[in-house]
């Protein structure tokens, strides 16, 4: 069942839900999204109720309003003592933000829309699976400026592209149309602008269906996968086989395989 209810409304976004999927939107397209103080404390603040045990969201969808998903940070709040200290911002901001999103207990989706860049590149690879509208673009900006990647983008970029693209996007900040992030395994799928939210939104509801501890075990089998050696691995996943099965989902599967019917399962 639907819900129009607004579940936490913040400057700059909100946070809806959809039967068990929460939608966070990204509400400052005035400034592209761009990320302030006021973001990160939004941000922190929805994460917090999307971490309650009593929340019922079993994926998040992250969306933007507005003409871009997010260009990063927000230069304009650098109006205080020069040189910034930006390494403090990072710790502080950042590199928290980054890393809950990747410790979330619910497979996450975003859907891209325009300019997303910077910082703001670093939030989407954190995310599990990306689509983005054909009309989309990513840059990684930083060098533009006389800065390094950050917010992770050193970690995921070569991980997803391999270090002699990962190098050129970062070196050159070049911008890549969706269709060559598809190529180079940024985002898994283009649509056109109008099926966005739509496609987006009946993956995350296709999520949202699975079951969800297997879904978040196989996220850190892949995040572990990169570091790991051959036995490394496979005891990781002796590990991690052994956790779900001993889930209620576990036990769903197999009496739904033996009595030849969908599973219905319940993210527990």
């Amino acid at each position: 069942m639907t819900s129009s209810t607004t579940a936490l409304s913040c400057q700059t976004m909100k946070l809806d839900y959809d039967d068990t999927v929460a939608i966070l939107t990204l509400s400052r397209p005035e400034a592209m999204n761009a990320m302030n103080s006021q973001f990160f404390e939004d941000f922190q603040s929805i994460l917090s109720e999307l971490f309650r045990p009593e929340n019922s969201a079993r994926a998040l969808l992250i969306q933007a309003e507005g003409k871009g998903f997010c260009s990063g940070a927000d230069l304009k709040e650098q109006t205080g003592d020069m040189p910034p200290n930006l390494g403090d911002m990072l710790r502080r901001n950042y590199n928290p933000l980054v890393t809950r999103i990747k410790e979330l207990p619910m497979p996450t989706i975003a859907a891209i829309n325009g300019a997303v860049a910077g910082a703001g590149m670093s939030l989407v690879c954190a995310c599990d699976i990306t689509i983005a509208e054909k009309q989309a673009y990513f840059v990684q900006a930083f060098v533009n400026i006389a800065l390094v990647p950050d917010a992770g983008s050193t970690y995921f970029l070569p991980r997803l592209v391999g270090r002699a693209r990962a190098a050129q996007l970062m070196m050159l900040g070049e911008s890549l149309t969706a269709d060559m992030a598809l190529d180079y395994g940024i985002i898994s799928k283009v649509v056109d602008k109008e099926n966005l939210y739509n496609d987006a939104l009946n993956l995350a509801k296709k999520l949202a269906l699975m079951p969800t501890q297997a879904v978040i075990e196989i996220r850190r089998l892949l995040d572990a996968s990169e570091q790991n050696t051959l036995p490394e691995q496979l005891e990781a996943e002796a590990i991690a086989q052994q956790k779900a099965a001993q889930s209620e989902d576990f036990m769903e599967g197999i009496t739904a395989f033996l009595q030849k019917r969908p599973a219905i399962f319940k993210g527990k």
